[in-house]
């Protein structure tokens, strides 16, 4: 009876086994990465050009205003050793002034540039994430990661969905 017992108890656990074997096969796992749909998806890229061609005029006069403002420090420097000392004060705080209020411009631009750019993204990864559901939908994924220390390229989907996402219009 004994020996019965065991020989059914090692016929279950094998059974077991080969279960738990066939289910973890079937569950399937895919990455997404993210920086690259950023990178390659059209949608990102639209979304840069967009931003390019938005802050382009106020970049281009923060660039001349800071150009102005190097030469005139450059000057500045070379006219000091013949100023008075009233006029090399006052000239000396209209310098600071201007760099006060083109640090303060410089700043405000980043920020305005920061606040679009983010606002953009989160409408590609948006997009992406209706992507990666459809994908991991059709293709039967159990969990799809887009953040992982280390995976295996044969999980990362970054193609399929970057695929998608460009065909979609």
């Amino acid at each position: 009876m004994k020996h019965l017992f065991r020989h059914c108890l090692v016929i279950l656990l094998g059974a077991l086994a080969i279960g738990a074997q066939a289910q973890a096969e079937e569950f399937r796992v895919g990455f997404v990465n993210t920086d690259r749909i950023f990178r390659e998806a059209n949608t990102a890229k639209a979304a840069q050009a967009k931003l390019e061609q938005e802050f382009s005029k106020r970049e281009k006069e923060l660039n001349d205003l800071g150009n102005t403002l190097k030469s005139a420090s450059d000057k500045f420097e070379r006219e000091a050793p013949t100023l008075s000392e009233s006029q090399r004060a006052q000239r000396q705080k209209q310098l600071q002034d201007q760099d006060r209020d083109f640090q303060r411009k410089r700043r405000e631009f980043q920020e305005d540039l920061n606040a679009r750019k983010n606002e953009e993204l989160q409408q590609v990864l948006e997009r992406a994430n209706r992507v990666v559901k459809q994908v991991a939908e059709a293709e039967k994924y159990d969990v799809v990661l887009q953040e992982a220390v280390y995976i295996n390229p044969k999980h990362d989907i970054t193609d399929k969905v970057i695929k998608a996402l460009n065909a979609a219009k």
